[in-house]
C-alpha cells in the first residue's frame, strides 16, 4: 500500500521518488493529481499504467510559473494576459508546443499543442524544487470519480503507487477550466474551477463553446468522472431503489423514500456544490442504490462545470 505523508513532512520523500521516475499523488486546489516528471518517459508511462488511462488522452503539464511555461510553449499576448490573471489557479491554457520543448511525447498524445497550468500550494512548491514540469492528471482510475481527499486516492490507487501526499480536502473540488487561443478566438475545451464569465470579463471576449470528436485536452471523453452506479439527471422525482444527489432547498418528489440523500449545497451555493460534487458521488455510489437520481442544477457560473461532470458521469459506458 502507498505511504501517506502530510504535506509538512512529504517534500523530500516526494522529490526523491519523482527524481527516480516514480509517480506521487499530490494535493492541488482542484483535485488530487497523480504526478510524474513530464520530461521522463518512464514516469509518464507509470501515470498511464497506474490510472489505466488510454494513451490518446493527453495530460496537463504543471509548471512553477510563466518562465517555465515559456520554455515549453508559445505564449501569445492573450494567453499571457490569462496567465497573469489566473496563475497560480485552476486555469489550464492549451498552447503551441515549442519544437525543442523538454516534454515527453506521451504527455501530449502526439498533438502539436500542450496544456499548461500553474497550481497553488504544495504542488507549486514541489515543481519549483524539482525544476521540471509535472504531468499530473487526476489521481483516480481512468474514467472514474476524481479524488478530493487522500483517503479517496488511497481507496482507488493505494495499491499501485508508492506515496500519497495528504493536504486535506481540496478547496475547489472540480478540475481546472481548459481554454485554447486560436487566433482571435478563445475556445472553452472544458468548464472547470473558474467560471466562463470570469474568464470572459478578463479577456474581453466571449468564450466559444464547440464540441467535436477530437480529444484536444484532458476531460473531453464522453464518458468520464463516472461512479459504478448509473446516474439519472434532471430528476424531479425519486424512483424506488434510488439514492438522491440533491441541490438547494426544494426536494424532488418522493425524496423521503430515497435510500440515501446528500445535498451538494442546501443554500444553492455553486462553490460549495463544486467542492462537494465528487465526494458526494463517491458516498452515494457506496449505498447499493440501483441509480443515483440528480436534482436539476443551474448552469450559471460554476454550475456549467458541475453539469459537465454530471453529463459525462451519466454517459453510456464503454
Amino acid at each position: 500500500m502507498a505511504e501517506i505523508l502530510k504535506t509538512v513532512e512529504a517534500m523530500d520523500r516526494a522529490l526523491a521518488l519523482l527524481e527516480a521516475g516514480q509517480v506521487v499523488a499530490i494535493p492541488t486546489e482542484t483535485v488530487y493529481g497523480l504526478a510524474g516528471d513530464a520530461t521522463n518517459g518512464e514516469a509518464v508511462a507509470r501515470i498511464f499504467e497506474a490510472k489505466g488511462r488510454p494513451r490518446f488522452n493527453p495530460l496537463i503539464a504543471h509548471v512553477s510559473g510563466k518562465v517555465m511555461a515559456s520554455e515549453i510553449a508559445v505564449l501569445d499576448p492573450l494567453s499571457e494576459k490569462l496567465a497573469q490573471a489566473f496563475w497560480p489557479g485552476p486555469l489550464t491554457i492549451v498552447l503551441p508546443l515549442l519544437p525543442d520543448a523538454p516534454i515527453h511525447p506521451l504527455v501530449t498524445a502526439g498533438l502539436s499543442t500542450i496544456a499548461l497550468r500553474m497550481p497553488q500550494g504544495f504542488a507549486a512548491q514541489l515543481i519549483a524544487r524539482l525544476g521540471r514540469p509535472l504531468a499530473a492528471p487526476s489521481a483516480n482510475s481512468s474514467g472514474k470519480i476524481s479524488a478530493t481527499s487522500a483517503a479517496a486516492v488511497e481507496a482507488d490507487l493505494g495499491a499501485r503507487i508508492p506515496l500519497i501526499v495528504d493536504g486535506g480536502r481540496t478547496e475547489v473540488g472540480v478540475e481546472s477550466t481548459i481554454v485554447k487561443v486560436e487566433g482571435e478566438t478563445l475556445r472553452l475545451l472544458r468548464p472547470g474551477g473558474i467560471a466562463a464569465e470570469v474568464i470572459e470579463a478578463v479577456s474581453g471576449q466571449s468564450l466559444v463553446r464547440t464540441g467535436g470528436a477530437m480529444v484536444e485536452a484532458p476531460g473531453m471523453l464522453a464518458s468520464h468522472y463516472a461512479p459504478g452506479t448509473a446516474l439519472r439527471l434532471e430528476a424531479t422525482a425519486v424512483m424506488p431503489g434510488e439514492a438522491l444527489l440533491a441541490f438547494g432547498s426544494i426536494r424532488a418528489l418522493g425524496s423521503d423514500q430515497a435510500l440515501s440523500i446528500l445535498n451538494l449545497s442546501p443554500s444553492g451555493n455553486m462553490r460549495e456544490a463544486a467542492a462537494n460534487l465528487f465526494a458526494h458521488m463517491q458516498a452515494l455510489d457506496r449505498t447499493g442504490a440501483a441509480t443515483i437520481a440528480v436534482e436539476p442544477i443551474p448552469s450559471t457560473g460554476l454550475g456549467e462545470a458541475i453539469n459537465d461532470r454530471l453529463r459525462r458521469a451519466a454517459a453510456p459506458r464503454s
